[in-house]
């Protein structure tokens, strides 16, 4: 009768997992495509997203952080600390089994029972025993509580494999702005080596009285200027370079950052991208937002559970005796069978509103699983269009640097030969430099717009066992 009033029903909704959103690509109409990105149903299902930038360093150093980060660390312990506590509602839903011993001595006050000119002996008292209890879970509010648990420690698995993703990408974020950061002062040095050239030769064309002496100081000044733009560019790089370290867990004067350089990265050739309904099933947030709506959906069952009335089941076996020897004799056994039934009578609407609560948190969990799906969706399509836009940028500012070197030599050549002014040449200084540090730039902000592609397309962030 127990097991048949146990089965008995189990309320509250259950749970529908989210359909998968119809559309078919991820660019709004009237974006740029990306030339190097192909939509496909399979892509990149499993595997370390950073190896398609071809940097050894950077994996090195991404495997560096996935062992020493503390935020991995404090995720690892949460998701143990969700777990065990599944593991708990697990076991609640079983019987329960508690033993006790005791030795006590007591003096017993026959007066108090109303026997008078009787003696009050002292006895010591001998027991041991224990007690069974079983809730019959009548509607299931035990299961949905299970089913909760359970659900919650699916959502923060995905949690965790969302926080070693995120991770993964601010270090390749980092690498890649590292790189950025030594490209542009590598075009300083440039900027500052032309502006040296050009003071020479107006020291050149001074000395045989070719050039104003105004020339040369004029010529000083912009070598000055430029020289100047450095140490900005090195405070960047050193405060990227720290930040890395934090990335990777460690103290910056316990770890050097490697070198890296905009050389040093792979650009794919094609980039395979999961369509939206295969992203919605595989990203780490999503599925963690999806967890979390059947936690809350399950929640509506315990509520609901507690509107109706209980069974439990207890049953207790006490060996009791004064003298120790003889706790086991069949004389000294006491015994006792339970069942109480427990049912809401007059509550105030505290129950119902339980209910209603867990009701409209369902709600909202599934509103929050929609704006992460839709969050998500952006993100992806933000990063197709500035990589589109970066590829554009990069050819138009390939040729604007071809084209200012060009007017760079010619104004250089004409103020050699007595033919042009010096306002020329440092014009075309300014307008060549400014196309390098243009070009860098736009460099940079592709790699990093990349990083922020495979990131958000990345379907898991383990790396292959070395």
């Amino acid at each position: 009768m127990a097991l048949t009033l146990g089965a008995c029903a189990v309320v509250g909704p259950n749970f529908q997992r989210p359909t998968t959103p119809g559309a078919p690509a991820y660019a709004m109409v009237g974006d740029a495509g990306a030339p190097a990105v192909r939509l496909s149903p399979d892509a990149r299902t499993a595997g370390a997203w950073w190896l398609a930038l071809g940097s050894p360093e950077l994996d090195q150093t991404i495997r560096l952080a996935l062992t020493g980060s503390p935020t991995l660390a404090e995720a690892d312990a949460t998701l143990r600390k969700v777990q065990d506590q599944a593991a708990a509602a697990q076991g609640a839903l079983g019987p329960q089994v508690d033993g006790s011993a005791g030795a006590q001595r007591e003096r017993i006050n026959t007066q108090a029972f109303g026997f008078t000119g009787f003696p009050s002996p002292t006895i010591n008292l001998y027991s041991i025993g224990g007690t069974v209890s079983y809730d019959l879970d009548l509607f299931g509010g035990g299961k949905r509580r299970l089913e909760a648990a359970q659900a919650r420690a699916q959502a923060q698995a995905a949690r965790v494999d969302a926080a070693y993703l995120t991770l993964t990408g601010n270090v390749a974020l980092q690498a890649v702005r590292i790189a950025a950061l030594r490209a542009e002062l590598d075009a300083l040095d440039a900027v500052v080596a032309d502006d040296q050239r050009t003071v020479d030769m107006v020291g050149k064309a001074q000395a045989i009285g070719g050039a104003a002496p105004s020339d040369l100081s004029v010529g000083r000044g912009d070598l000055a200027r430029d020289a100047a733009m450095r140490p900005a560019v090195e405070r960047d790089l050193a405060l990227a370079r720290h930040q890395l370290a934090l990335l990777v867990g460690r103290a910056p004067a316990d770890w050097a950052a490697p070198d890296f350089a905009q050389t040093g990265f792979t650009r794919p050739a094609e980039l395979p991208v999961g369509l939206p309904s295969t992203l919605v099933r595989q990203r780490p947030d999503i599925l963690a937002a999806e967890a979390e709506l059947h936690a809350a959906t399950a929640d509506v069952g315990v509520a609901t559970a507690s509107l109706y009335p209980d069974i439990r089941l207890t049953a207790g076996l006490t060996q009791g005796t004064i003298k120790p020897e003889n706790i086991f004799r069949y004389d000294s056994t006491g015994w006792n069978l339970a069942g109480g039934l427990t049912a809401p009578l007059f509550d105030g609407g505290r129950l119902k509103a339980g209910q209603h609560a867990a009701q409209a948190e369902a709600r909202a969990a599934l509103a929050r699983y929609n704006g992460t799906v839709l969050r998500a969706f952006v993100q992806v399509s933000d990063a197709l269009a500035s990589l589109a836009e970066d590829d554009r940028a990069i050819t138009a500012l390939t040729g604007v640097q071809a084209v200012q070197e060009s007017r760079l030599k010619d104004a250089r050549a004409a103020y050699s030969l007595g033919g042009g002014t010096l306002l020329k040449v440092i014009s075309a200084e300014r307008d060549l430099a400014k196309a390098r540090r243009d070009l860098v730039v736009a460099q940079g902000r592709r790699d990093q717009d990349l990083v922020s592609l495979l990131v958000s397309t990345a379907t898991n962030w383990k790396p292959a066992k070395a």
